[in-house]
């Protein structure tokens, strides 16, 4: 059986990702298309135990070393439980945030540097790499408006706190931004760039076309 296909979605939070990945993922349906959609962190039981040390504003602080090596781990879950499994069937999957947001929130806005997280990439991941990297990039100054107005919004529904790195200041989201930037030139071949404040049919647009060409190439 052919191996499916792995595409991974990536941007700051506010991007418009979680809007983004449903469009896509009924984008796929229509087309006879059963994707895998699985968050990081998170994704499985004990990801989203993960997730809550990881997000939860209240939660008692961590290193940037700790912070790197939760992701980690919570990634080596999510590919033995749900990625490997469905690619090896031939499925899409079609994950929020992989070790991009690893490279560029702890590399970069951490500043633990892209070496570090590549090397644990390698180790711990065996050196999974995406098919396809979408990686939403609309302004650093609206991102993190919509991404704080969000999460107030939900905290005020659910109870549930994952404010922790939104209330990083200003220059730890512009190194994040800036090493974001890093890695789509680095990886040109892998990583579609999908820039400005754009609408959000103007981003699934450009989104379906680059899934598109993608899935043509493996068939």
């Amino acid at each position: 059986m052919p191996r499916g296909l792995f595409i991974t979605l990536e941007g700051l939070d506010g991007s418009g990702k979680t809007t983004q990945i449903k469009r896509l993922a009924a984008w796929m349906q229509k087309r006879g298309l059963d994707p895998v959609i699985i968050r990081q962190p998170g994704g499985t039981a004990t990801g989203d135990r993960i997730r809550a040390l990881l997000l939860d504003s209240g939660a008692t602080p961590l290193t940037p070393m700790t912070e790197m090596a939760l992701m980690f781990a919570d990634r080596a879950q999510a590919i033995a439980e749900v990625i490997e499994p469905a690619l090896a069937s031939g499925r899409v999957v079609v994950c929020d945030r992989f070790t991009d947001s690893t490279e560029a929130y702890q590399g970069g806005g951490r500043q633990l540097g892209s070496e570090r997280v590549l090397q644990w990439h390698r180790l711990v991941c065996g050196d999974l790499q995406p098919d396809l990297t979408l990686l939403l990039l609309p302004s650093l100054e609206s991102s993190l408006a919509r991404a704080r107005n969000r999460n107030e919004r939900t905290t005020a529904q659910t109870g549930q706190d994952e404010n922790r790195f939104e209330r990083e200041q200003g220059e730890f989201f512009r190194r994040v931004w800036e090493k974001y930037h890093e890695i789509a030139r680095r990886d040109a071949n892998r990583v579609v760039l999908i820039e400005g404040n754009l609408t959000i049919d103007e981003v699934h647009e450009q989104i379906a076309d680059a899934v598109s060409e993608r899935l043509l190439a493996i068939r």
